[in-house]
């Protein structure tokens, strides 16, 4: 059974890594163990002393928000040697540590494993030493902390969310400069041997090429290169944006270095092309609120495996695999790890792509579809697909326009864009929709076609029939919440009797809200999710000015999701939900654990309320009843965040799910148009994949009447979130533990 456990952090830096440490600690405090937090990585763990020390409870407040990692990393050649290992173990043993939580990529968790390896023979040769008392084995628990996402066992690894952001961001930032002087840029993200941030970064940038690592290149690419960005600025798109992996090699296997890049395009076009290599700022500023979550889920998931371990020695990193923690082995996890770069060493580039998985593979493939100049494809005639944006707006909305409709176009089918959602499919207000232009959409906040909430009458069906029989409309794809989603069942319903409404219909989920039956995640909700955790970071700015207590609105419509995870990623201590709803009994004892919170050294408290938690407990009634009961030891304070939440471009996450929606949605719309079928199917991810479902089964997972799904995946961390958030086990008057 585990006693004691310590922590560390090993290998470059990670976003999220601070957040990671914090779940191991609170969640072993809680579980009764002593913990400890090592320094510098293996170089602390050979060092000893002062390197490891005691973790309380309140020694890892306040670092969610932080980047980096407190604890400090750093490379050991000493921990290489086995007596330098044999100095680690000998500082475990003095302290009675029997379990390590390594947070960190390949070489990290290698380390562990050769650690707990060989253990048995390095505490046998301490008690020839005179140490009387070790622990048989020890237990190792990774989780993977790699901004490259190039760990085996889990499909994200911590801090690969953020890295991504700041990449788009870049991207962002670099296209307006571009634009203003006509300038080519060639962008270098990370990845020695992984193409995941400068392919996913391209797809969220829309950027004019990418090069990988896993992607063989012929003798000739550099001419395909120059001559696609020749005829970009023939027809007017005289800005370009190149994102090269540091990893990226010629054929030969040489790598392409950015400035060989620059000096191709310079001298075959002309043109005025600068380089801009990220470096580590990609590693940078506070963690996103997928990478917090992402952290806080593994932290907890590696103590309640170490608590429940048995004899045999753990030695196992906990992942992330679709949508749940999963435990795959060490050894399993390095070698599977390292095989990608050794397939692409030996030139195996098809074998590298495999071991990446198929979703790798797809947006590559994406990609080369959306960076075309003009379609594959003749556009046929006979009537067009129409593209509609619908409800409230969701940013990603028109990242999924612009993808569809272009992935649509490259199949030869013409398409059209719907002004204000189903009014427009009412009055036959519809939208040309020109490939160049598209291109520029990907990157753009709220809808560029508009969304206008309405419900359709009997009366407004019978003139959609007439509109899309008079316009020749092929097929729908709807993108957009629950009124969308109820829009088409009305259209559905009328299709037997109006003939005209039997077209093929896909419907894409994009609402901030991630209410909707079929999908754990919604087009909109990563990024509404990061608004509000960076407004309470901004909130908690303020902690030192004099103790507040904070009531936070959020939307969310019935559901939970953006109170329960804002409050898990931020730290909240608190969040109402419309699926727990509020009591007064509830109400009385939060009133009694906020005094004793402020008694026990607390200086800002942050209570979240989705704004339909209750009827009749508002946020000004729970603002009102937590200022009276302070008896002047708080104030209260409250922030109604409203629409800030929908503000902004799309994060990388939104950007990447309605790219990956967007194309799915054109290639099922695609299908049922040449085998000449009228299905209505609904997309969803669930888990890391896409897939696709009949209306009919959408409808039965939904609770028609309280308006959200019937079961919501992100409820079984309610308490997790609780048990992390609340102040010390136990403290005394003077805030100490």
């Amino acid at each position: 059974m585990v006693r004691s456990l310590a922590v560390m952090t090993s290998g470059g830096d990670a976003p999220g890594m601070n957040a990671g440490v914090r779940a191991v600690v609170r969640r072993a405090l809680d579980c009764g163990l002593q913990v400890y937090g090592i320094h510098n990585g293996y170089e602390g763990l050979v060092s000893g002393g002062e390197s490891i020390r005691p973790m309380g409870w309140n020694d890892v407040g306040g670092i969610l928000p932080r980047g980096g990692t407190f604890l400090g990393t750093a490379r050991s050649e000493r921990f290489r040697a086995r007596e330098g290992r044999l100095q680690a173990v000998r500082h475990l043993v003095a302290l009675g540590i029997d379990a390590l939580v390594v947070i960190g990529g390949d070489g990290s968790l290698m380390g562990a494993h050769i650690l707990a390896e060989e253990w048995p023979s390095h505490v046998e040769m301490l008690q020839k030493e005179g140490v009387s008392e070790a622990p048989h084995a020890l237990h190792v628990v990774g989780l993977p902390g790699s901004i490259d996402n190039d760990l085996y066992g889990t499909d994200m690894s911590i801090g690969v969310d953020t890295a991504l952001n700041h990449i788009v961001q870049a991207i962002d930032d670099l296209t307006s400069t571009a634009a203003s002087h006509q300038r080519t840029f060639v962008v270098e993200t990370m990845g020695r041997h992984c193409g995941y941030l400068a392919l996913m970064g391209a797809l969220g940038g829309g950027a004019s090429w990418v090069l990988v690592p896993e992607e063989e290149l012929d003798l000739r690419w550099h001419h395909k290169m120059t001559r696609a960005i020749e005829k970009a600025r023939a027809i007017g798109r005289p800005h370009q944006m190149v994102v090269v992996a540091e990893g990226a090699r010629h054929p030969d296997g040489l790598p392409i270095r950015t400035e060989e890049l620059k000096k191709i395009l310079a001298d075959r076009l002309g043109i005025d092309v600068r380089v801009t290599v990220l470096g580590h700022v990609q590693r940078g500023g506070a963690p996103s609120a997928f990478d917090r979550i992402l952290a806080t889920r593994l932290g907890v998931a590696a103590v309640d495996a170490l608590v429940q371990a048995g004899d045999e020695p753990l030695r196992h990193m906990v992942g992330l695999q679709k949508n749940r923690v999963v435990m795959t082995p060490l050894m399993e996890v390095v070698e599977k790890s390292q095989a990608v770069g050794k397939q692409i060493d030996q030139g195996f580039y098809h074998e590298a792509q495999k071991l990446r998985g198929e979703g790798f593979i797809r947006t590559l493939e994406l990609i080369k579809t959306l960076t075309r100049i003009e379609p594959a494809a003749a556009t046929h005639s006979d009537g067009a697909v129409a593209l509609l944006t619908g409800g409230a707006d969701a940013p990603g909305m028109n990242t999924a326009v612009s993808i569809a409709a272009r992935c649509l176009m490259n199949e030869g089918f013409p398409v059209v864009g719907v002004r204000d959602a189903f009014w427009g499919l009412i009055r036959g207000d519809f939208m040309p929709l020109e490939w160049n232009e598209l291109t520029s959409w990907v990157n753009r906040p709220s809808s560029d076609l508009g969304t206008m909430r309405h419900d359709l009458s009997a009366e407004d069906v019978q003139r959609v029939a007439e509109t899309i029989e008079k316009h020749h409309i092929r097929g729908l794809i709807a993108i957009g919440g629950l009124g969308t989603y109820q829009n088409v069942v009305r259209l559905v319903e009328k299709a037997p009797e109006l003939k005209a409404l039997a077209i093929p219909i896909v419907l894409v989920p994009a609402t901030i809200d991630n209410n909707l039956p079929g999908t754990e995640f919604t087009i909109g909700c990563d990024t509404a999710l990061n608004n509000i955790v960076q407004a309470i970071d901004k909130i908690r700015h303020t902690a030192g000015a004099t103790k507040r207590t904070f009531v936070v609105e959020v939307m969310g419509r019935q559901s939970g999701f953006l109170a329960l995870m804002a409050a898990l990623a931020s730290g909240a201590e608190k969040a109402y939900l419309p699926e727990k709803g509020i009591t007064l009994a509830e109400l009385n004892e939060d009133v009694a654990a906020l005094r004793e919170s402020f008694q026990c050294g607390k200086r800002m408290v942050i209570y979240l309320r989705n704004e339909n938690a209750s009827r009749h407990y508002t946020t000004d009634f729970i603002s009102r009843l937590l200022e009276e009961e302070s008896h002047g030891l708080y104030q209260v304070r409250t922030a109604i965040l409203g629409h800030l939440q929908r503000g902004g471009v799309p994060s990388a996450f939104d950007r990447i799910l309605a790219s990956r929606m967007g194309s799915a949605a054109a290639r099922e719309m695609c299908a049922m148009l040449r085998r000449d079928r009228r299905d209505v199917l609904v997309l969803g991810q669930r888990g890391r994949g896409l897939e696709v479902f009949p209306l009919a089964q959408i409808l039965d997972e939904i609770n028609v009447k309280q308006g959200r799904p019937k079961e919501q995946w992100f409820l079984e961390l309610t308490a997790m979130a609780e048990a992390l958030a609340k102040h010390a086990p136990v403290c005394r008057l003077d805030g100490s533990e």
